[in-house]
């Protein structure tokens, strides 16, 4: 989920002010370290789950929250137009606040929108409960049967915050409910080696296209300043090379490709292709 101010956009805020658009979603049973890291706020946080379902401000302000919204939704109309099916079923998994569902319900014929961080959970489900399409989902329920076959599952900014086992797993279950000729993306992985640097660099071009340059900027001091790198440490935070992630999507029974443009802005990270083999 990238770390700043915003998940989604690369550098970490402080862990008192963090949460990300609340877009991680681990498995049912996520593993849970011996022992758990307090944040500035004096929570015990024991996995990433905690940590996204804490008390958090999101955006450094609102012209962040709406510039974000508005690129993941024309990243994801752009794959959604690419599913090959009029009004696709597309499942959202990890979506957090899915602040651009009601921007990208109507290009769907069903919007399932799976989050594991419950009260993230039933913030949003209270939000779309008015449109027709759209469905919330704790992980637990994306399953054959449960949920319509998946034309297109987007699994964006979440691999990070997923022990690699948890993710296999997670591979295993979209290739249960992929309809034939579904596809899974995997957005915004993280490679090894990136430079924080890199990441604040990307953040400040976007906020200075955007307009919201000034509050990024004391966004990053702030994160300088914050307990989140140790956070991080003790949790967990899964990188992976291009690579090693073609080789894990192909033993799990994917035909797999990298894509371009990266979801967002950051283009240092990467979009892994999945299809059905």
């Amino acid at each position: 989920m990238s770390e700043t101010c915003l998940r989604h956009e690369g550098v970490a805020t402080p862990v008192a002010k963090r949460m990300g658009s609340a877009r991680i979603s681990l498995t049912a049973s996520p593993a849970r370290p011996t022992e758990g890291v307090e944040c500035d706020g004096g929570v015990d946080m024991r996995n990433w789950i905690e940590f996204w379902d804490s008390d958090h401000a999101i955006y450094v302000n609102a012209r962040h929250k709406a510039a974000h919204a508005e690129g993941i939704a024309s990243d994801f109309r752009r794959h959604i137009a690419a599913a090959g099916t009029p009004r696709p079923v597309v499942l959202d998994h990890g979506c957090g606040e899915a602040l651009y569902a009601e921007a990208i319900a109507a290009d769907c014929g069903t919007l399932l929108l799976c989050e594991a961080a419950p009260t993230i959970r039933a913030r949003l489900a209270e939000r779309v409960a008015g449109l027709a399409n759209v469905r919330t989902l704790a992980p637990d329920e994306v399953a054959p049967g449960a949920i319509p076959p998946v034309d297109l599952v987007i699994a964006n900014s979440l691999l990070q915050y997923l022990k690699r086992a948890e993710l296999e797993a997670l591979l295993d279950t979209w290739k249960r409910v992929l309809a034939p000729s579904g596809r899974v993306l995997l957005c915004d992985v993280i490679p090894p080696g990136v430079s924080p640097i890199t990441d604040a660099t990307a953040l400040l071009r976007f906020a200075a296209r955007e307009g919201f340059a000034t509050a990024a900027f004391t966004g990053l001091v702030k994160t300088a300043l914050s307990d989140y790198g140790r956070i991080r440490k003790s949790l967990g935070f899964s990188m992976y090379t291009e690579a090693d992630m073609l080789a894990l999507l192909t033993s799990h029974g994917y035909v797999a490709k990298r894509v371009y443009p990266n979801f967002g802005h950051n283009q240092s990270r990467m979009t892994f292709e999945g299809r059905l083999g």
